[in-house]
């Protein structure tokens, strides 16, 4: 049996392929929320949203649905959750945001298909995580295509580039996305302040 960093290593390794938008993207991660809603306790769920290229209508994607979850906690997330998600053929890890074994830890989970694609990822998180500001971002590609097609010929040249290594994929859009992240972040509290 494989250990947990092995496990993780191996997926991380699964191929990285941007495929063009599918306007199907929305009703799937909808489908999910649902799906979550219904089969976990609705006491340890506080929201969903989903996140990543695949809500950014027009941008091309790796073909997998982020989705983010609030949890009131993750240790009950860890003790009620995980169990639950597990049994329906999720696969778990518990993953540091940043690099190897470095805090902050959240639930991560991968649904996959009868052909075993990866078809979603749920990252579960508390409500003080940073992982929230990632929708800032969703929001300001959304609300400017422009930085959005920069992004997908970002991801179109990695992906090119490192076909069979996630994390390298990933190392290399971090900056782009801390970089329009910041700028997201400016923008919508200029935005607040003006109302």
């Amino acid at each position: 049996m494989e250990n947990p960093a092995d496990r993780l290593r191996n997926i991380l390794e699964e191929d990285v392929s941007i495929v063009p938008y599918d306007p199907a993207w929305p009703g799937l991660f909808v489908e999910e929320k649902k799906h979550l809603r219904r089969l976990l306790p609705r006491e340890l769920l506080l929201r969903i949203e989903h996140f990543g290229s695949t809500a950014v209508p027009g941008l091309p994607a790796k073909p997998v649905i982020d989705i983010l979850v609030g949890v009131r906690s993750l240790e009950e997330t860890r003790q009620k959750i995980v169990p639950i998600l597990v049994a329906e053929g999720y696969e778990y890890f518990w993953r540091p945001t940043w690099g190897d074994h470095v805090p902050p830890f959240y639930a991560w989970f991968i649904k996959r298909n009868a052909l075993g694609l990866r078809t979603h990822h749920i990252h579960m998180v508390e409500m003080d995580f940073e992982h929230w500001e990632r929708l800032l971002f969703r929001d300001y590609l959304v609300e400017y295509p422009e930085i959005a097609k920069e992004y997908q010929v970002l991801k179109s040249r990695l992906a090119g580039e490192h076909p069979g290594d996630r994390v390298a994929y990933t190392a290399g859009k971090t900056d782009f996305i801390v970089r329009m992240t910041e700028r997201a972040k400016e923008y919508y509290r200029r935005a607040r302040r003006s109302e």
